[in-house]
């Protein structure tokens, strides 16, 4: 090998070419020229093309996160794929830590200053003689601010926040019914107030004069005839007799009048309790019937001191605010306090709350858009063997697993007693879909019936949510068995379960505190969905268990992180 004879002398090569001014941070144009940069360049600075658009839609991507409260998924944040939260209206842990120190020091009923007789009222009637009555967080958290408004002259509005189950009916309820019982002892001081025995006794009069029985036309013999101090609005008729029925029991030992109004009655008993010689003190109606009634007498509202809008993030929205807002606004000029209660605050009630109640008074419980830790969530997956992506062969084989013992279920220990129904409720998307589930489970031998607005509209949810927790005997042996001879003889049939297949519609307010187990058909759409279906179970501190159907097109990574909440503890939003 022989070298060059110019090997010995220096070479002048020619640099290579760099970005103008590299001191400020830009990259070099070689391969390996920004290994040593410590920070990235600005995005002015990038070269345009392909690159530069990729970043610039990651980084907005990441701002739009935290312009909307999450974390960028880099970051660990659990409820990456959640976006469905983003209708729920954050609340932060700072105020919730708050709550629970000021809940802390009220641990009995005899600590709010009700009147002696609500007190004694409450242990025998609501709670049955039971020895645990010990209030529930948003009742520590609602009766004391509800009592102390109730003092003021100017028009006081509170939204009363928690989860499903936590007794938020019985938080309003009581102020209310401590109100109108102080409103009729100033009254009966000022000789306005008339006893029962003296309204009757002066119907009787007028019927002899007038040869007629009062009408809304006429001047009323009592003058809470059709004129209630309280009002209850609430989205269904099943919510109206689970609120009338709290109400009777404690006008036992409380002696008040209340009058229940919805479509299930008719005109003629709608009419004789509204009007009753006898008067009302609190009324419970549906915002439709209610602002149908006010179109022909609208003084109905014009004694109206307390008005309660329960399950307001339904009542409120597109559908119902119109009607809600007008019973709202025609008892305006006599309303002293104006109480809103929902399970969720969606993000449409915050704006509307931050346009028409700026200064509304906000009480929400710790626990907030949590679904309950005592609550526990099964994925069962639907692809594959044995099921196929059958989603009704699925569901029905659970059923029958948890009706057998072989599923385990929380229905009083995992096995029931003979004697004992184990009530199942099944959560479906679409309408059109329940009454297909409930004749396919009926099919497998499975006491099953749909409840939805067609079932509503026919006047049957009362009966089907009767036979559902027991409180109906109009299903007898002789149906029964006609049901089996239909079925065939050789036909297995599953003894001591019953199962309610429905939409939404039955997932607010509706109290199913014998039920330990739901079934979720479908995916819930969103987050709000998720909390108040599953919180049909696990109310009143009790354990249940939901069971949710996942297939091959279904978000898993929803699912997923549903169940991290949940076992966190943590609420999805």
């Amino acid at each position: 090998m022989i070298l060059t004879s110019q090997v010995s002398k220096p070479q002048d090569l020619p640099r290579r070419k760099t970005l103008s001014n590299p001191s400020n941070g830009s990259l070099k144009s070689n391969s390996f020229g920004a290994l040593n940069q410590k920070e990235p360049p600005p995005l002015h600075k990038l070269r345009k093309g392909p690159a530069r658009d990729a970043l610039t839609k990651r980084n907005y991507a990441k701002q739009s996160d935290v312009r909307d409260g999450q974390k960028s998924p880099a970051s660990g944040q659990p409820f990456k794929a959640l976006k469905m939260q983003r209708a729920l209206t954050p609340v932060s842990y700072s105020k919730r830590n708050q709550v629970k120190e000021i809940t802390e020091d009220r641990s009995s009923f005899n600590d709010f200053h009700l009147l002696s007789e609500i007190r004694s009222s409450i242990s025998s009637q609501v709670f049955n003689g039971r020895e645990d009555t010990s209030p529930s967080p948003i009742q520590r958290l609602a009766i004391p601010v509800l009592l102390s408004k109730n003092k003021e002259t100017k028009i006081q509005e509170c939204l009363l926040a928690a989860e499903t189950g936590s007794g938020k009916t019985l938080a309003y309820l009581l102020p209310v019914i401590d109100a109108v019982k102080r409103a009729e002892k100033e009254e009966r001081q000022r000789g306005e107030f008339q006893s029962p025995s003296e309204i009757k006794q002066a119907s009787r009069d007028a019927l002899f004069d007038l040869y007629k029985t009062p009408s809304p036309t006429t001047n009323h013999t009592s003058t809470s005839s059709g004129r209630p101090k309280a009002i209850i609005l609430v989205p269904t008729a099943e919510l109206v007799e689970q609120v009338g029925s709290t109400l009777k029991l404690l006008s036992h030992t409380i002696k008040f009048r209340s009058a229940l109004l919805s479509s299930s009655y008719s005109g003629q008993v709608i009419r004789s309790r509204l009007f009753s010689p006898s008067g009302v003190d609190i009324l419970v109606s549906t915002p439709h019937l209610l602002a149908s009634i006010l179109t022909s007498d609208p003084n109905v509202v014009s004694r109206v001191t307390h008005l309660v809008i329960d399950e307001a993030d339904s009542l409120l929205d597109r559908s119902f605010s119109p009607t809600t807002r007008e019973v709202w606004d025609r008892a305006q000029p006599s309303l002293k306090q104006l109480i809103l209660c929902s399970a969720t605050i969606p993000r449409n009630l915050n704006s509307f709350l931050e346009k028409f109640c700026p200064n509304i008074t906000r009480l929400a419980t710790p626990n907030l858009h949590a679904i309950p830790r005592r609550v526990q969530l099964s994925v069962v997956s639907i692809e594959g063997e044995p099921y196929k992506g059958k989603r009704d062969v699925a569901c029905a084989d659970l059923i029958w697993k948890l009706g057998t013992g072989r599923e385990e279920s929380y229905d009083e220990g995992s096995k029931h007693e003979r004697d004992d129904v184990m009530r199942v409720i099944v959560f479906v998307n679409e309408r059109e879909t329940s009454d297909e589930i409930a004749r396919f489970l009926q099919s497998e031998g499975i006491d099953a019936v749909a409840l939805n607005r067609d079932s509503i509209a026919r006047g049957q949810s009362m009966d089907v949510l009767a036979d559902f927790t027991g409180a109906s005997n109009k299903k007898t042996d002789h149906d029964a068995e006609e049901t089996e001879k239909s079925r065939g003889s050789q036909r297995r049939v599953l003894q001591n379960v019953k199962v309610l297949v429905m939409t939404d519609i039955g997932s607010r307010g509706i109290d199913t505190l014998e039920v330990k187990n739901v079934i979720l058909y479908h995916v819930p759409h969103t987050s709000i969905d998720f909390i108040h279906r599953l919180g049909r179970v696990g109310r009143m501190g009790r354990r249940g268990r939901g069971f949710v159907l996942v297939g091959k097109n279904d978000r898993k990574d929803i699912v997923k992180e549903v169940r991290t909440g949940m076992f966190m503890g943590k609420a999805l939003i």
